[in-house]
């Protein structure tokens, strides 16, 4: 990444904000979003996870509702599971 320990332990400690510049290059080392690596959100989503999220999301309108429906499915499915193995 080019920064060193030492700017990175200042950054963990809060002492320094990283630029967006920087923040980027370690949420694409640390294979997570910038969302996630500011605190903005709980939920980790690896670069391949948000490959597929960008892949639906150019898909005409009516395949994207048929990914969702499939996939809307599916949680339901594993819900149901989870909740039934308790």
């Amino acid at each position: 990444m080019g920064t060193s320990g030492d700017i990175i332990g200042r950054y963990e400690r809060d002492e320094v904000i990283p630029s967006v510049e920087v923040a980027s290059k370690l949420a694409d080392v640390l294979d997570v979003s910038l969302d996630y690596l500011s605190g903005k959100t709980d939920t980790l989503l690896d670069s391949a996870t948000l490959g597929r999220i960008m892949g639906i999301s150019v898909m005409p309108e009516d395949d994207q509702k048929q990914v969702f429906l499939v996939l809307d499915a599916l949680i339901r499915d594993y819900k149901a599971r989870k909740a039934y193995a308790q």
